[in-house]
């Protein structure tokens, strides 16, 4: 009878307690970059990884797949409209939604990554067309467009944005004079609240959430200022002026220990700023303008930070405690994730590095990507063993675990 009692009382609990939202997004776990991987390859055959699979045909664009226990989700630009994809892991598409409309401008196609979030998928396109999907039927439950709704100003290479999810909100950043910053009922696409923020366009910044014990902060950039929002309220906490006006800051700070780190395109290159415990204030603590990568994104690994540099093309390495630049790499300049120890960089001629970090910087294995369409801005990705390039119409899978 006892052990009747106690299985029912824990049957009562695991029932009551709330389950973790399981979030699959743009740059993997807290948009880190990095990627929690182990028995991995350490070195690659000569030509490559094993290609698994590949699909041609997810349409024009940049944006990185997004991958969960089952399915992968992409998006894509297929004659001006915005479509997002979904497939399992073996390459079948299963259903495609029409979203919205996407560039056919300069470097056509879709710029973002899909944000899904336990049955639900958040996509934004580069003409602003916002909606929420579900992920088994690709039935579209909501959807709005931030020019139309919010009178935002979309930017000169079209919006870049990944969602972002806390609860039962989700953002986005029209980049209007007077609504510049919005949270939205994810269930609905009811607007929770506005803010006008500096009233300046959009940047290419997919924005990051820092959990404190008393709030949560929304971080992301506008054209010339990076700032912290209430994310329950949306009240303005902060801000970090640029120095030099510039409006490409598509890489998505980093934060780590009660410090804040960004690489910015221009402005001020790379900067550390210390968060106060509550998330109500920054002080700045070292700038380095030496790396000043635009949209390649930048991983954290120990104490440095990596990322490609813009005008200078090589990877480069800085001291996350000096602000010192203490190494660099000849290969271009590009996108940068981390696994198992390693950096996987995919510069702009198509070329894919394994990266060793300790005691240098050294490339241990490259292949180049032959295959897909227009340039290599897409971001990689790793889940399970498995590598995924997206070159413009093209993803592919390649087997990156090591045997046994």
């Amino acid at each position: 009878m006892k052990n009747l009692s106690l299985l029912i009382c824990l049957v009562l609990f695991f029932s009551c307690t709330p389950k973790k939202k399981e979030v699959s997004q743009w740059r993997g776990e807290n948009r880190t970059g990095i990627y929690d991987e182990s028995n991995l390859l350490t070195e690659w055959p000569a030509d490559g990884p094993v290609l698994l699979w590949e699909h041609e045909g997810v349409g024009n664009g940049y944006g990185s797949p997004v991958i969960t226990h089952d399915k992968l989700f992409i998006n894509g630009e297929i004659d001006s409209l915005a479509y997002l994809m979904a497939f399992d892991l073996k390459g079948e598409m299963l259903w495609k939604t029409e979203f919205g409309r996407d560039w056919t401008k300069n470097f056509v196609g879709s710029r973002s990554a899909p944000t899904v979030v336990n049955g639900l998928v958040y996509v934004a396109s580069s003409m602003g067309d916002i909606a929420c999907i579900d992920t088994e039927t690709g039935e579209k439950k909501w959807g709005l467009n931030m020019i139309e709704k919010f009178k935002g100003k979309n930017t000169r290479f079209g919006y870049s944005q990944s969602l972002e999810i806390d609860g039962d909100l989700v953002y986005c950043a029209p980049g209007g004079e007077d609504v510049n910053i919005v949270a939205l009922d994810r269930f609905t696409g009811e607007t929770k609240w506005t803010n006008k923020a500096f009233g300046e366009v959009p940047a290419y910044c997919s924005p990051l959430l820092l959990e404190f014990p008393t709030r949560n902060v929304l971080v992301t950039f506008s054209d010339n200022a990076l700032f912290g929002l209430e994310s329950q309220t949306g009240e303005l906490l902060w801000s970090h002026m640029q120095d030099t006006l510039c409006d490409i800051h598509g890489n998505t700070p980093i934060f780590e220990d009660g410090y804040l780190y960004y690489v910015a395109g221009c402005g001020n290159g790379t900067v550390k700023l210390q968060i106060s415990k509550d998330g109500s204030q920054i002080t700045e603590m070292w700038r380095n303008k030496q790396l000043d990568n635009i949209m390649g994104g930048a991983v954290k690994v120990n104490d440095k930070i990596f990322a490609s540099g813009h005008r200078k093309k090589k990877w480069k390495a800085i001291d996350s405690n000096s602000g010192d630049m203490v190494d660099s790499l000849k290969f271009g300049r590009g996108a940068t994730i981390a696994a198992n120890g390693f950096l996987y960089c995919y510069n702009e001629q198509g070329k894919v590095a394994l990266v060793k970090t300790e005691p240098k910087m050294e490339i241990i294995s490259s292949f180049k990507v032959e295959k897909g369409t227009k340039e290599h801005f897409a971001q990689p990705v790793i889940n399970n063993g498995i590598l995924y390039i997206r070159h413009g119409n093209v993803l592919m899978a390649y087997n990156i675990k090591a045997q046994g």
